[in-house]
């Protein structure tokens, strides 16, 4: 590549000629400010903030949008620019509530830090300000357009990184504001429930709809029987919020840190993943006897089920019928395990700990009501959880190391690594292999179906059986996968799709990256990847179907995978969904 000689604040460098200014100046350790800019999706060059000076140009240059060039003069901090920035900053405050101190992202808003940066001291313009209502019918996302500083990162990363396209801007100057199509309610648009757009969002115009309040109020009733239980990838990141270095596991403090909070019962996801595994893998085995619906779709990401049932409903008898890995331990918690404790399962009340926004969605569908229950009575995502520890005045990183309770609280390393893409097929290949041949796996890990890249197809050679895999994360690779399907362009026979970049790792409701990072982080999400292949790589069982307390299970209550019980307590369906107004 040429490389092309430049000055920026007096300094003289060589860059490659395609580099954008903002990118030069981040190679000599100047930091230009900026909103719009996010270095995974396209450039917008919006908000302006990122202005510099070029010798020989009359305006200010964005430095997100442009690229050096042979001889180029810039200027990043001169008296005019910094000014000017503040000024930019001043505007945008102009039009923004006044509610910093009881905003979701106060301390973590981008617009905040930058405010303060830049030296924004008062609030010198005042004039008529947007008016928008509040947007909390969702499930899931609740959307404050008074909030949104009209950056596009949402529109953006819901259609270059999600492939659905659900967000645009509306109307024109003043009266600009962000929605699905036709100002409809996110629930009855296109929206999956992903919350990506609340990971990319520099302020709270988009936040997940809070249940820390029905779970107070459950900690506080004596007459409710509070159980929680935890996704794989929770341990891997929550750490980053008690100030532990990325990729640290938290298994042990987190528990302790929810025996503090009052919970009755600790139950681990991991359990219902390898729950999922034997089941999907007896469910796998079926299909490639019969030939029969194939490829077999996984169906724990709920924004990919949900992503499947709006954009390609044809395919829905391809998906497995497992629930998620929390509805099944959910289900277990309020049938198998109240019976076992002897409680009525209404006076159960049952919490998930998430990384996934759409979870809150999906304890709301119809097809998780088990006997006119809900199987699942609240969902708080990492941040919340985190908030509420913070609250309660729990010191973190202090904390002693604890054991999940019995009897669902054992789990293989297969059922931790769900928590990273490629996790479920890794979990499922382990099962499955030793399954089909009836060997155990010396090496039981499958390192060619891991990586945070977003889609990955391989060949897998079982006892001379070849299985075509593919392994996707962020819809618009799970699209690339499924049209190759429809079009019948290859013969796949297990195919993973989880709707989040880098999977339940880089999930909507995960902590917001520290410094040094960024959302849709490969790093990051390999660091957090790392930390659950520590766990798995130190778990006494490491394939699902081994689990002693699975085993149990269904000695007891479930008699043998794919068994009318198993398929009434553990297995769902799907159906076609179409927005508002479309049939």
């Amino acid at each position: 590549m040429k490389k092309v000689k430049i000055k920026i604040d007096d300094k003289e460098l060589e860059v490659e000629e395609n580099t954008t200014i903002m990118k030069a100046a981040e190679k000599i350790g100047i930091n230009i400010p900026r909103l719009c800019y996010h270095p995974d999706l396209s450039v917008e060059g919006s908000c302006r903030v990122c202005i510099v000076q070029v010798k020989g140009f009359d305006y200010f240059i964005t430095s997100c949008a442009h690229n050096i060039s042979e001889g180029m003069e810039i200027l990043t901090n001169s008296v005019e620019i910094r000014k000017a920035r503040r000024d930019i900053i001043e505007l945008i405050l102009d039009n923004h509530p006044k509610d910093c101190q009881t905003c979701e992202r106060d301390g973590n808003c981008e617009l905040q830090n930058l405010a303060y940066t830049l030296g924004v001291r008062e609030r010198l313009f005042e004039g008529k300000r947007k008016r928008h209502k509040l947007e909390d019918s969702s499930a899931s996302v609740v959307r404050n357009a008074e909030k949104c500083i009209l950056c596009k990162r949402c529109v953006r990363v819901c259609a270059e990184v999600q492939g659905v396209c659900n967000l645009e801007q509306h109307y024109r100057g003043f009266n600009t504001v962000v929605t699905p199509f036709d100002g409809s309610k996110m629930d009855d648009s296109v929206c999956i429930q992903c919350g990506q757009c609340i990971n990319v969002c520099p302020t709270a115009a988009f936040v997940e709809k809070r249940h820390t309040d029905k779970v107070w109020e459950a900690l506080n009733d004596p007459t409710k029987h509070v159980i929680v239980q935890t996704a794989p990838s929770i341990r891997a990141a929550m750490g980053e919020d008690f100030g532990f270095e990325v990729g640290t596991p938290c298994t042990g403090k987190m528990v302790t840190a929810l025996k503090k909070l009052g919970f009755d019962a600790i139950f681990d996801t991991s359990f219902g993943a390898d729950m999922t595994i034997v089941e999907e893998a007896n469910e796998l085995i079926h299909r490639l006897k019969t030939n029969e619906n194939l490829p077999l779709l996984t169906s724990c990401s709920p924004g990919w089920i949900s992503y499947m049932e709006k954009f390609y409903p044809e395919l829905i008898p391809n998906a497995s019928t497992c629930r998620s890995p929390m509805g099944m331990v959910s289900a277990l918690s309020k049938t198998y395990y109240a019976k076992k404790i002897n409680k009525d399962p209404k006076d159960i009340f049952m919490v998930s700990i998430m990384p996934c926004v759409a979870k809150k969605f999906e304890i709301q569908r119809p097809e998780h009501i088990i006997d006119n229950m809900p199987i699942t009575d609240a969902v708080l995502t990492t941040r919340e959880l985190n908030w509420m520890i913070k609250s309660y005045g729990i010191d973190f990183k202090s904390l002693e190391d604890s054991d999940f309770d019995d009897p669902l609280g054992e789990s293989t390393g297969g059922g931790d690594i769900f928590g990273t893409t490629g996790g479920v097929m890794e979990a499922a290949l382990r099962t499955a292999y030793e399954e089909i041949t009836g060997k155990s796996l010396e090496n039981v890990e499958f390192k060619e179906v891991r990586a945070v890249e977003g889609l990955i197809e391989r060949e897998i050679d079982i006892n001379g059986k070849k299985i075509n895999i593919a392994v996707a994360n962020g819809l618009t690779n799970g699209k690339k996968i499924l049209e190759k399907v429809l079009k019948k362009e290859k013969q796949y026979h297990l195919i993973e799709i989880m709707a989040c970049p880098g999977g339940c790792i880089g999930g909507g409701g995960q902590p917001y990256p520290p410094k040094g990072y960024h959302t849709l982080d490969k790093t990051l999400f390999a660091k957090r990847a790392q930390a659950l292949y520590s766990i798995d790589q130190n778990k006494k069982f490491r394939v699902s179907h081994k689990n002693p307390s699975i085993l149990k299970v269904y000695e007891e209550f479930l008699k043998y995978p794919g068994s009318d019980i198993a398929h009434k307590i553990l297995h769902t369906h799907y159906h076609a969904r179409y927005p508002r107004g479309v049939n």
